[in-house]
Formats: C-alpha cells, sequence, structure tokens
C-alpha cells in the first residue's frame, strides 16, 4: 500500500544533510512551508544552499533559517525587501553568498530541470553583468543568455490538501513556485493544511501528481494530535 504520509515534521525532514540544495516554496509568506522550515532548523543541517523567490521575511519561517546560521548560499530573485534585516545583516558581513536570478529566469531553470533540459536561452539579463561570463546568443534578431537548470536535493514546499499517495491541490497564490519545485527536486517534501481520503481530490483539480512527491505531512493531524495530548 502507498502511503507516503509521515507523523510529524522532524520525521519529514528526516535525511536532509549539511550541504544540501534545497528548494522552497513561497512568494514572500504565501505558500511558504513554515513548519518544515522550523524542523529543518531544529533537525541540524548546515551550509545549505536555498532557492526560494526572496530571502526571508521579517524573523520566520526562511528568515528564522537565515538567523540561525544554516544557510551558505541564497539563489533567489527579491533578497532585499523592508522586512528582509536577517539577509541583509549576513549579506553586509559576508556571512552568506547571493546568486541573484531574474524571477522569469529562476522559473524557467527549474522549469528546465523538471523538464530534463540540458539548459534554456533568454533574453533577461543581456546585457547586464548578470550575463557577465555567460555564453550569449543571437536568434532571429534577438539577443538571449544561456542558463542553466537549477535542481535540487530536496524540496519544502506548502499545499492546501493532499493524500497519502501525495496528491496535491493548492490555495490561491499560495501555488506559487511549489508545482515546479516539486519535479526539479530528487525528494519532495510536501506540508498540507489537511490530509483527505484517496478519491476525494477531483483529478480534474490535482496540480502536482503524488509522482512527483515522497513525504506529506498535515497541519491537521498535528493539530489534532495536540489537543488530545
Amino acid at each position: 500500500m502507498i502511503d507516503k504520509s509521515v507523523a510529524s515534521p522532524e520525521e519529514a525532514v528526516a535525511g536532509i544533510g549539511d550541504s544540501a540544495t534545497i528548494m522552497i516554496g513561497g512568494f514572500g509568506s504565501a505558500g511558504q512551508p513554515t513548519m518544515l522550515i522550523d524542523a529543518l532548523i531544529a533537525q541540524g543541517a548546515r551550509d545549505l544552499t536555498i532557492i526560494n523567490n526572496n530571502a526571508g521575511n521579517g524573523e520566520i519561517g526562511l528568515a528564522a533559517l537565515l538567523k540561525a546560521g544554516r544557510v551558505r548560499k541564497m539563489i533567489c530573485s527579491f533578497p532585499r525587501q523592508v522586512d528582509s534585516q536577517i539577509f541583509d545583516d549576513l549579506y553586509r558581513r559576508g556571512k552568506v553568498e547571493l546568486e541573484l536570478v531574474p524571477q522569469g529566469n529562476l522559473a524557467a531553470r527549474i522549469q528546465a530541470a523538471g523538464s530534463g533540459l540540458g539548459a534554456v536561452f533568454t533574453p533577461t539579463g543581456f546585457g547586464t553583468p548578470l550575463a557577465e561570463g555567460k555564453e550569449t546568443r543571437e536568434i532571429d534578431g534577438r539577443h538571449y543568455v544561456l542558463e542553466y537548470p537549477l535542481k535540487a536535493d530536496f524540496a519544502l514546499i506548502k499545499a492546501h490538501k493532499g493524500d497519502r499517495w501525495g496528491n496535491l491541490v493548492y490555495r490561491k497564490a499560495a501555488r506559487n513556485f511549489g508545482p515546479i519545485m516539486a519535479t526539479a527536486a530528487a525528494v519532495t517534501i510536501a506540508e498540507v493544511s489537511r490530509l483527505v481520503a484517496l478519491g476525494e481530490l477531483d483529478p480534474e483539480n490535482v496540480v502536482t501528481p503524488g509522482i512527483f512527491v515522497q513525504r506529506v505531512v498535515s497541519l491537521e493531524t498535528l493539530s489534532d494530535a495536540a489537543r488530545s495530548a
């Protein structure tokens, strides 16, 4: 019987080792798997490379992971925001590396990894410092930059509902990078608001098929366990 559900966030992040490359879903706080990030902080893995849209908000979730000193490198589109003080301080002190990737390129490179492509040509970044040292090409009169896929050892994502096979549906903007990150990681771990019975999810509404997901942990199950403890 296929059952990818696990009992706790700690079990979900087991096996993530030092120097791992991890994709973390979320557009700011929307769709960020905060419970899994907290478990990763407690687990202790260090020297991580994190791929995310931004570099943390306030002092929770990804910002807390950075504050704990676990991140060696950030690959993201928007490292600086009004509440990115944790990353700002670490970067100024040389405690974290940054690879800045335009948002469209970030999505395209993740999609390339999930699709098994060797590389993609994109016009974004041509003629700027972001293209320095990279191959460029003129195609049909337009200039392009060669970008390589972004792969990860693990992806931590958040979904609205999931079943024990790992099929996932998302809630509105919380969907963001989760679906493509799930295709580009060796192990995808999903934090879901509700774990539902097989057959309850309409197949037409499933965004991430279970073939791309290895572990699922439910916030609702954990809440029920806490109330009964």
